[in-house]
């Protein structure tokens, strides 16, 4: 089966060194296998798309040596390249989860968990951390099944919910090592689409991967959490689950995932400040442990070299002196 990479960043600012050691990262092992290299844009959240941000972030990545073999500069087999054009197969999707009885339509809002988490009796057991007290959607919210035929129309004022399965699934990702989640305890039924028409990221990251023909994910530990609804998702579809590898973050000197806030790491800014492009490779490549020093190379070089039993699976610190 040929290799399928690809590189999805969201056009929210401008790639800074944690994304930009992800893509070094999907980008030598596809290269390595003589793959195909995808760059895909995932902008479902217009309000905070950059305008520009997207020609930038490809700009930077081709400064860095690297390329693509399709994408949103150049015509392919798989295009449109950016999620927000991509609502017909969202929606071909839905239907097909709907006529097999995955999904169902739910009126219960966020609120409304929020409550059920502050109630005298507390969340449901394996709340996920990080979810702000959210607990799992309970299963008595579930309305009668089956729905009725023709109940997933385009004007349903309702969110659309997968039915989440009991059971625990589980991989085995190249960088943390073995994952098992029971998403049912963890999660609960997730949302698919939102109330307001929005499609969720992760129906449109599973059936845009299916689309593709993506064979391997590498994106940063910060998403290893949406591993598991996905593999539920692309069960439910008849998909080939891809590799995965889920590298460790880039974190600021206060031991905080990069953002915004931190711009004189981004590559724009390096670039404006006289840092050479191999200097920043470099960098990166110790960071993944593909060399033994921050020296100056090419992305080129690296290729042979990659492994990912080499790449350490926690965080890197930056400053902004590189």
């Amino acid at each position: 089966m040929p290799v399928v990479g690809r590189f999805a960043p969201s056009p929210t600012g401008a790639l800074h060194l944690g994304s930009a050691r992800t893509l070094l990262a999907a980008w030598l092992s596809v290269r390595q296998q003589r793959g195909r290299f995808i760059w895909r844009v995932e902008d479902l959240d217009g309000p905070r798309t950059v305008p520009g941000a997207v020609e930038q972030a490809m700009d930077d990545a081709r400064w860095l040596g690297l390329d693509w073999d399709e994408g949103p500069d150049r015509s392919g087999p798989h295009a449109p390249y950016a999620q927000s054009e991509r609502s017909a197969l969202y929606d071909a999707a839905l239907q097909r989860l709907a006529d097999a009885g995955r999904v169902f339509p739910c009126l219960r809002s966020r609120k409304d968990l929020q409550t059920l988490a502050s109630a005298p009796h507390g969340p449901a057991a394996g709340a996920l951390p990080g979810t702000e007290g959210v607990p799992p959607y309970p299963k008595a919210w579930r309305p009668s099944m089956p729905l009725p035929p023709g109940w997933l129309r385009p004007d349903l004022d309702a969110a659309v919910r997968f039915l989440v399965p009991v059971g625990t699934v589980g991989f085995n990702d190249r960088v943390q090592g073995r994952v098992e989640e029971d998403t049912a305890a963890a999660v609960g039924d997730f949302v698919l689409k939102r109330r307001d028409g929005a499609f969720a990221y992760q129906l449109a990251v599973v059936v845009d991967d299916l689309a593709m023909g993506v064979t391997e994910v590498v994106r940063g530990v910060d998403l290893l959490d949406s591993t598991a609804r996905q593999l539920h998702l692309i069960g439910a579809l008849g998909g080939n689950v891809p590799a995965y590898a889920h590298v460790g973050l880039v974190v600021n000197e206060a031991g905080e995932k990069l953002s915004k806030r931190d711009g004189a790491l981004a590559l724009a800014a390096l670039r404006e400040r006289g840092v050479a492009a191999e200097s920043v490779v470099g960098w990166l490549a110790h960071s993944l442990g593909l060399a033994t020093a921050a020296e100056p190379l090419t992305a080129r070089a690296l290729v042979d070299g990659f492994r990912w039993a080499r790449v350490p699976a926690g965080p890197v610190v930056a400053s902004g002196e590189l």
